[in-house]
């Protein structure tokens, strides 16, 4: 018997002063059953703050094809492909030349992962915004995750200050440029 997903449910009180994005977010999510703690939190941190109009959570997991997030315009058409983890060069080879933008959070040690981007030839690679958050804040919120979270996330000058439970977490979002060849 296959193992169901479980439902997360979170309030966030938004406040992203870098891109004047002030709003109280309700989401409801599917956690799948193979999806780790610190990849779910990361999906949501992205979701914060990529937050605009049209953006949505997709099959995701679900579907290997789709991103964690995107948004299309009235078209259809898509206009934003944000990814989380280490995608395959492969991947945002595909997703620059289907998406104007395409964004990227790393929660894991790039290190490899930059290393093999590097390697590879890869579409408006220049254009892509990668974004590494700290591994170790990113599993500390993902051992406190509950059914029901109420979180106040604030950005300033690239860093989030989230407030879970009365517990202040202050995380570095660092801009990494596209790595190339040494």
């Amino acid at each position: 018997m296959a193992i169901s997903s479980t439902v997360i449910a979170l309030t966030i009180e938004l406040a992203d002063i870098d891109r004047g994005v002030y709003e109280t977010v309700e989401l409801k999510l599917a956690k799948h059953p193979s999806e780790t703690g610190p990849y779910f939190i990361t999906r949501v941190i992205a979701y914060a703050l990529e937050l605009t109009e049209g953006l949505v959570f997709t099959a995701g997991l679900a579907n290997g094809d789709e991103p964690p997030l995107w948004v299309r315009d009235l078209t259809g058409a898509l206009v934003t492909w944000v990814d989380v983890g280490t995608p395959e060069p492969g991947r945002l080879h595909k997703a620059s030349k289907a998406a104007d933008n395409v964004v990227v959070y790393c929660h894991t040690e790039p290190t490899a992962w930059l290393s093999r981007l590097a390697s590879e030839s890869v579409y408006k690679s220049d254009e892509i915004a990668l974004y590494t958050l700290p591994r170790k804040a990113i599993q500390t919120l993902a051992k406190g995750l509950e059914r029901r979270n109420t979180w106040s996330l604030t950005r300033t000058e690239g860093v989030l200050y989230i407030e879970v439970d009365g517990e202040s977490h202050t995380l570095e979002l660092a801009r990494v440029p596209w790595p190339s060849e040494s």
